[in-house]
């Protein structure tokens, strides 16, 4: 099962994975700042965040990727 939700009238992505939640950080760092490109907002932090960055070695995932039928941007 997979919902968006409003944070702040900002849409966030999510899918339910057992009993948790599992957001898409894109949009909830989008929903936070107001950043214009949430994208290079979190690249710039991981940059300047040792323990960021070191989470996000070997694939851009904090936790391994689950398969989630999320829509992403792109998508057809």
């Amino acid at each position: 099962m997979s919902e968006l939700v409003l944070f702040e009238q900002k849409k966030v992505r999510r899918a339910r994975h057992g009993e948790a939640w599992w957001f898409v950080i894109v949009d909830v760092i989008a929903a936070l700042t107001d950043s214009t490109n949430p994208s290079d907002y979190l690249k710039k932090l991981r940059k300047r965040d040792p323990f960021l960055s070191e989470a996000f070695k070997g694939g851009g995932q904090i936790a391994p990727p689950l398969g989630l039928k999320v829509a992403t941007a792109g998508a057809v």
